[in-house]
Parts: structure tokens; C-alpha cells; sequence
């Protein structure tokens, strides 16, 4: 297994002068693709504002916390080592972006290019790769604005890729999306997925918990309640005391699926 990229220990984080992170201890590694699964407002989001550093912990005597084996963390560093995608990101571009220039503006840490900003040709090739990977090819010149939900959100991940990070986080990725652009997102997941990308998908839907997932994480109440493979966890008993409802759980070629119990 890989090295450790995230390792918390005994934090707390807290927001608007609640708790909303309890004793927080975790290892993620490089190599691990792990699923963090709870109910809406669990806490899932707080980890991602952790990891991104929008979200300070509360650091104790007896807590560790360590990105990349630091806790002197480079913010600049951290944007190449590890892509973040949640709906906070979305909503920061101008309608009038296009695609492509919108994928280039990572290289600049910015939501735009200004004047001043001009892509160097390996900048621009790396961003019609990606393009490419992403199934944009065809939107490249086509207006932020213009883009269906499913579009914005493989944009975002095409965006977070730029630099190559080792990790890409997604935060509720299928938010708002219909079946068909769901399905077309978790293809490209499963795909990022097999040619070795780490990643971290934060949901709180089973159906979208990708086959390539090798850990599972439950989050209720700010805690982190179970971590397991997806044959121990996936169950329905424990999804069923999870989300506090009866479960029933079905599987179909490494997906899996709930109804009512």
C-alpha cells in the first residue's frame, strides 16, 4: 500500500461555535480509493474544508495533524498533490468562460485568465489532453454558461487534474445530476480509477460508490462510526442504522443499489 497523505488524530473542528468534527483519527493513503458515506449533514463536507484549508481544525496537546507527511502545509503545494471538486468551486466562474480557457486558468491558481496570463504550449496541450480524457473535446469553445450540469462537473474534475495530483477529491459528485450524466461521471471515475488515480468521494448515495473502492468510511454525528472494505460495511443492518431507516441492499456487477427494508 501507498504512503499516507492524510493522517488526523484526535481533532476537533468547529463552525459557527458548534462542533461539527468529533475526535477526528484517520489515515488515508496514497493508492487507497476510499468512499466517505453519511447522511446529509454528518460532517462528510467538513473533512473536504479540513483537507482543503478552508476549515482549520482544532489542534490539542495529544492531536496530530499531517498533509503529505507535513503539517506546514503550502497552499500551493497542496494544489498540485491533491484536485478538489465540490459545488463551492462551480459557482466561481463567469458564465461567459469557455471551457478550455477555463481548464488553463488552474495553471494560474485563478477562476480566469487575465491579460496577463498566457498559456504556454505545453499548458495548452495538457488542456486539450484533458479535454480529451474528459469527453470535452467537442464543448472546448463553448461557454461555461452554455454547459449542461454533467458537463460543468467532468470540467471541474478535467480542471483538478491539471497539475497531476496524486489525490482528487470529489465532493458529492452526482449532485443534481440526472441518470444519464451520472452514469457518464462514474465512467469517468472508474476510469481515473484504473489508471492509478487515489480518490476520495465524499456522498451520501450507495449507488454511486464506484467497484475500484477499496475502504469505506460511515460518518454520522460529526464522528467517524465504522471504516471497513464494502463487502464488511455495505450491509444492510449497518447502512440501515447509518442512514436510521430499514435498508435493503441489492448488487449488480460491484454497484450497489437500495430500497426500502
Amino acid at each position: 500500500m501507498g504512503d499516507i497523505w492524510f493522517d488526523a488524530n484526535h481533532l476537533e473542528a468547529w463552525l459557527s461555535g458548534q462542533p461539527v468534527i468529533h475526535d477526528l483519527c484517520l489515515k488515508l493513503k496514497i493508492g487507497e480509493s476510499t468512499t466517505i458515506l453519511g447522511p446529509n449533514g454528518a460532517g462528510k463536507s467538513t473533512i473536504v474544508n479540513i483537507i482543503n484549508r478552508s476549515l482549520y481544525p482544532i489542534v490539542k496537546p495529544d492531536s496530530h495533524f499531517a498533509i503529505f507527511g507535513t503539517s506546514i502545509i503550502n497552499i500551493w503545494e497542496l494544489r498540485s498533490s491533491i484536485g478538489i471538486v465540490n459545488s463551492d468551486l462551480e459557482t466561481r466562474f463567469r458564465p461567459s468562460i469557455l471551457a478550455r480557457e477555463l481548464i488553463q486558468s488552474a495553471f494560474f491558481g485563478s477562476t480566469r485568465l487575465g491579460r496577463d496570463q498566457n498559456p504556454s504550449l505545453d499548458q495548452i496541450t495538457k488542456s486539450d489532453i484533458l479535454l480529451k480524457q474528459l469527453n470535452l473535446e467537442a464543448f472546448a469553445e463553448k461557454p461555461y454558461g452554455q454547459l449542461s450540469d454533467g458537463q460543468r462537473r467532468r470540467l471541474m474534475i478535467a480542471r483538478a487534474l491539471v497539475h497531476n495530483p496524486k489525490v482528487l477529491v470529489l465532493d458529492e459528485p452526482c449532485r443534481a445530476l440526472d441518470l444519464k450524466a451520472c452514469h457518464q461521471l462514474l465512467i469517468t471515475m472508474r476510469e481515473l480509477c484504473q489508471k492509478g488515480t487515489t480518490l476520495l468521494v465524499i456522498t451520501h448515495r450507495i449507488d454511486t460508490i464506484l467497484p475500484e473502492m477499496r475502504r469505506i468510511l460511515f460518518v454520522k454525528q460529526g464522528r467517524i462510526c465504522a471504516d471497513g472494505t464494502p463487502k464488511q460495511l455495505l450491509k444492510d443492518h449497518r447502512l440501515s442504522n447509518l442512514f436510521n431507516t430499514p435498508l435493503r441492499v441489492l448488487e449488480h456487477k460491484g454497484f450497489r443499489q437500495v430500497l426500502p427494508g
